[in-house]
């Protein structure tokens, strides 16, 4: 595609470059990503991208917020204002969007999510979680304790490809072994709802033991 002339527009807007970039980044990985390269793809000189969005650091970001603008869509279905089901639906939105993006997933773990969109799913959580009355400091540890193991879970199986039950020496390691046949569906919903239950267990028993 022919390239337009430096600072044509070419009917660019911030979401049409972030949904390129992201779309790029999908089908070639973020570490052949490049603004050059965007530009290529867009049909355009780089600095019309510029124009926009300034500089490759920002439009790293404009790429978080364009992926978790679907997990927003996600939460927004949440007709109960319970906490645990508000903090389950923006999980599985979240799981969601990292399977439908694993080359751009990297992104939201690795940088600092502050935009409207990413506070916004905040606000939900924690709006529903003081007004079920749970004590201020759980509250404000409960989008780090969410956030900690869903990046890191999902960080891992959209990196590694979904394997069968591990195995281990019955000599060596007897107690990994014995739980093995436990340690099931590695990557499946039913393995991520399992240590969810577990994280939201955490955060309700913290928040009880706080209370008394």
């Amino acid at each position: 595609m022919a390239g337009r002339t430096r600072g044509t527009s070419a009917g660019l807007d911030r979401r049409r470059i972030a949904a390129a970039a992201v779309a790029l980044v999908d089908r070639d990985g973020l570490e052949r990503f490049g603004v050059r390269r965007l530009a290529q793809e867009l049909g355009v000189d780089p600095m019309s991208i510029y124009h926009h969005i300034k500089g490759k650091p920002a439009l790293l970001d404009a790429m978080s917020e364009a992926v978790l603008a679907d997990v927003a869509v996600f939460t927004d279905d949440t007709a109960s204002g319970d906490w645990e089901e508000v903090a389950r639906r923006t999980a599985h939105g979240y799981r969601e969007m990292a399977y439908r993006h694993p080359r751009v997933f990297p992104l939201l773990v690795t940088r600092a999510q502050t935009s409207p969109v990413a506070v916004s799913a905040l606000e939900k959580l924690v709006t529903a979680m003081r007004a079920a009355s749970l004590p201020d400091q759980v509250v404000a540890d409960a989008p780090m304790v969410l956030f900690g193991f869903l990046n890191g879970h999902l960080l891992s199986r959209t990196i590694d490809e979904p394997g069968a039950t591990p195995e281990f020496d019955a000599t060596a390691y007897p107690a990994m072994a014995a739980l093995s046949p436990l340690m099931t569906g590695f990557g499946s919903l039913p393995e991520f709802d399992r240590m969810l239950d577990t994280v939201l267990a955490g955060i309700k028993d913290r928040a009880a033991r706080s209370a008394a």
